[in-house]
């Protein structure tokens, strides 16, 4: 069992993470306003792999770049890449909030997975706590009804990768550097911005790739600084932790999702999404609670 103070530190690491990952998303969706998507991911994705290729050079991690070459690295790699792809279409198509309700699945998702796939226990009562968290999804989604979406699907194709990604991020322990695994990471994404240059009229409401203003360039520098953070804290997360102890953590984002949303976009979450997005983060709080009484029942076994 991992140790307890782990998942406190792992716990934090998420709740950053996802700070992170949301003031990134904010800044891409005003970028992808301006610039092509495949554009905004592949310039942030260069200033971000800068900065970690100067950690990855400082630390001397670099000597061991080749232990990146394993199908486990790879498999990660897969589920980044298609995370990143299928969210951010949805970002440039959906409202800020309503893309954040719907990501809302992933904890419940990475909490089945890990029953499936890292040999945690997960009760009948957290299986439950699943399937209502999904009716959740399905409130906010609204397959069929009035106010749906369909670029809101693309949310739940990301949350299938995220589930991969993270999986074989928890296979992986603490084998390698965080900068390293950081590096490829950044490295894969940035290649996707540029293999998403001829598709931009398929994923994009602006096509034509440009030399960004200044200003531009600033908001993509903060992009990048904010998408940093949350890989370098996300990657920490799952190393220290257990998936099924940090996967509630993933509901902070939502937060500022809303704030953002409402602030920056004036994009105010309509009443099925609120709804919606109350069974979510409930069934998910109640999966983490049956989580904890899971774990101190064990630890009074011993």
């Amino acid at each position: 069992m991992t140790d307890p103070r782990d998942n406190r530190r792992g716990i934090l690491a998420m709740a950053v993470a996802m700070a992170g990952f949301n003031l990134a998303d904010a800044l891409t969706k005003l970028a992808t306003q301006q610039l092509p998507l495949g554009e905004t991911i592949f310039v942030r994705g260069v200033m971000a792999a800068t900065v970690v290729a100067i950690a990855v050079g400082v630390d001397g991690s670099w000597r061991r770049a080749r232990e990146v070459w394993t199908p486990l690295i790879g498999l990660r790699l897969v589920g980044e890449i298609g995370a990143t792809l299928f969210y951010l279409m949805a970002l440039v198509h959906v409202a800020l909030p309503n893309v954040s309700a719907v990501f809302q699945a992933t904890p419940l998702a990475m909490t089945a997975a890990a029953a499936a796939f890292l040999g945690e226990k997960v009760g009948p009562r957290r299986w439950i706590a699943i399937a209502v968290g999904f009716v959740g999804v399905m409130i906010i989604v609204r397959p069929g009804l009035a106010g749906f979406e369909p670029a809101s699907v693309w949310v739940l194709v990301s949350v299938g990768f995220v589930v991969v990604r993270d999986i074989s991020t928890a296979r992986l322990g603490t084998r390698l550097p965080t900068s390293l695994v950081t590096l490829s990471t950044a490295l894969s994404v940035t290649l996707l911005g540029l293999a998403l240059m001829p598709f931009e009229t398929a994923v994009s409401t602006v096509t034509d790739w440009r030399v960004p203003t200044p200003a531009q360039f600033a908001l993509l520098a903060g992009t990048a600084a904010a998408l940093l953070t949350g890989y370098v804290m996300l990657i920490k997360a799952t190393q220290l932790a257990e998936t099924s102890a940090i996967a509630p953590y993933r509901y902070t984002l939502m937060v500022w999702a809303f704030l953002w949303g409402v602030v920056i976009f004036h994009q105010t979450p309509d009443g099925p999404t609120l709804v919606g997005a109350a069974v979510v983060v409930a069934s998910g709080l109640y999966a983490f609670h049956r989580e904890r009484l899971r774990r101190l029942e064990a630890e009074r076994r011993q």
